[in-house]
């Protein structure tokens, strides 16, 4: 096994882990929340991956960026919510049954969203993309769907035992996740520094500023669903971003920077979101 490999499979692991951590402490009730509430589903759906999409485009259309930004835009914008992402939106207030139920959902849904969008957006920005529908199936699967429902599954049978492992799990998975994630960033900064001053960076603050905005006016009348959602509009699975760019675009490897350094970017912009969210949560359940 190569150093790359090891390091895709740690990667892999971490997110399988984190997401199992969560199953934990989690319910069927939680899995399927959004499934018992259309309105909020449509509208979940609508910030993350309708109005964010059209950003995107209008990003591409109007200031046609390169070509690894263009990419990175659309597989960004057609991606669900990443697995590390719950656990900062539960901290920041938002209901455990949303958040979970959100997760699931939206990478359910990218199963057919993101091969369908990408067929029929491929001729309008100029780049013909396509994505398999069993691609999406197997990253949805093994980084959401496989382990939330073992978590679960092993919470309803053996109740104790998830909720002593819980907390070490989700620990373990972090440690794990920053060890390999680091190299990875390191080999691919240069590609992302060389792309400054082509707009990558306003692009991609942008994105999540947007994301969030939209996100929270479309939240709903409960202020933690406007956090759940502001934080998860902002903020895309870099698996399968990365997977949607890999099978188009094998050579454009400045895309896996471009989306790995979201991550960072989006975390470091949504901050003080999350303070001020934090806080209003903290004061409301007083």
């Amino acid at each position: 096994m190569t150093t790359a490999q090891f390091i895709g499979l740690a990667i892999n692991a971490s997110m399988f882990l984190i997401v199992f951590a969560l199953g934990l402490n989690a319910t069927l009730d939680h899995v399927t929340y959004l499934f018992r509430r259309p309105g909020l589903l449509f509208r979940s759906i609508l910030a993350m991956n309708i109005v964010m999409l059209a950003f995107a485009l209008a990003i591409i259309l109007i200031f046609q960026p390169s070509a690894p930004i263009k990419i990175a835009l659309v597989a960004l914008a057609l991606s669900p919510v990443p697995p590390i992402l719950p656990t900062k939106e539960i901290k920041a207030g938002g209901s455990r049954a949303y958040t979970l139920g959100l997760l699931v959902a939206a990478a359910i849904v990218s199963i057919v969203l993101v091969p369908l969008a990408l067929e029929l957006l491929g001729r309008e920005v100029g780049i013909s993309m396509h994505m398999p529908i069993e691609k999406v199936t197997s990253v949805v699967l093994l980084s959401v769907i496989a382990p939330l429902i073992l978590g679960v599954l092993l919470r309803r049978f053996m109740p104790d035992f998830a909720r002593r492992i819980a907390h070490p799990v989700s620990i373990f998975a972090t440690i794990l996740l920053v060890a390999a994630f680091l190299p990875v960033l390191f080999v691919v900064a240069p590609k992302f520094w060389a792309l400054i001053g082509t707009g990558v960076l306003l692009s991609l603050v942008g994105f999540t500023l947007v994301g969030v905005t939209v996100g929270h006016l479309l939240g709903g009348p409960d202020p933690d669903d406007r956090t759940v959602l502001g934080l998860a509009a902002g903020t895309r699975h870099p698996g399968i971003a990365m997977a949607i760019a890999s099978i188009n675009f094998p050579e454009e490897k400045s895309v896996m920077a471009i989306v790995l350094f979201h991550l960072i970017l989006g975390a470091i912009v949504s901050l003080p979101y999350v303070k001020w969210r934090t806080r209003l949560h903290a004061a409301t359940t007083r």
